[in-house]
């Protein structure tokens, strides 16, 4: 690999612009997401700038390497391009040697999808997304004008470091950068940590941003009751943590998403019968 700072492979004349290319391009992943392919021809489209300086005038095996990158791929956008630059670099050594087994390229791409399908979803949709969401609402409750922009900076920032630095980082380690993670123990270490900071962030969503509670008061023998008082003794925000399982369990039993806007319409209307508060 060249020294040159503008050349990712002189041998190939592969620079840090034609990378580029293939990082802006790795956004229209999701734009012809079909049930057949799902992400495949948005994966062919970005790693087009970089196999055609890699095949140059073969136009028969470019023409085979875009077919070959058609097969179906479906990942989380975010960490996409460490495979895209897993997959230039399986290219190069193809190019190279017609002896390389071919079929491992989508063999590699297969096996990828899973861990950091596992990984991207953890860290983007159920860490960066909610504690960019938290914070947003919070200005948004306020009135102030900058909450959708906190939201999209604080989810967009690590999201195109991810994207952007991935690309190179798949190119120059290649295939054993995952599995020495793998056998370090260091991404189940990862994943398991981010699973807690996820699940303590909808934690805290839930005891800030909804309000539940109960008005129902009783005077028994001159002893009033509260059943508010009572039902904190149990659990502080034990009904908006109810009401959050209620809807998730209806979700995950694929309720339909309008009872569920049904059901919610209900508590509206027992929070102005005095039911709920």
């Amino acid at each position: 690999m060249s020294k040159d700072k503008n050349f990712v492979n002189k041998e190939y004349n592969i620079t840090k612009r034609d990378f580029r290319k293939v990082f802006w391009r790795s956004f229209t992943l999701l734009g012809s997401y079909n049930f057949e392919r799902m992400e495949a021809l948005g994966f062919d489209y970005s790693m087009m700038p970089v196999l055609k300086k890699i095949y140059g005038d073969d136009k028969q095996r470019l023409a085979e390497a875009l077919r070959r990158h058609m097969e179906a791929f479906n990942m989380t956008v975010a960490p996409s391009t460490f495979v895209m630059g897993i997959s230039i670099a399986m290219e190069e050594k193809y190019e190279k040697d017609p002896s390389f087994d071919v079929n491992s390229i989508n063999a590699i791409k297969l096996a990828l999808m899973g861990p950091l399908s596992g990984i991207g979803d953890t860290f983007f949709w159920g860490i960066f997304r909610i504690l960019a969401a938290a914070i947003g609402v919070s200005f948004a409750l306020k009135g102030n004008i900058i909450a959708p922009f906190v939201f999209l900076i604080m989810f967009n920032v690590p999201h195109f470091l991810v994207r952007y630095f991935g690309l190179f980082i798949g190119y120059r380690n290649g295939n054993d950068f995952l599995t020495k993670i793998e056998q370090s123990g260091q991404m189940s270490l990862f994943t398991y940590c981010a699973g807690i900071v996820g699940i303590t962030a909808v934690g805290c969503m839930i005891a800030t941003q909804i309000a539940v509670s109960s008005p129902l008061q009783f005077t028994i023998s001159g002893n009033k009751i509260v059943i508010q008082e009572y039902l904190d003794q149990i659990m502080p925000q034990l009904l908006p943590l109810i009401a959050t399982l209620v809807v998730y369990y209806c979700l995950k039993k694929k309720v339909k998403v309008g009872y569920i806007m049904a059901g919610i319409i209900i508590g509206f209307i027992c929070g102005v019968l005095g039911i709920l508060a």
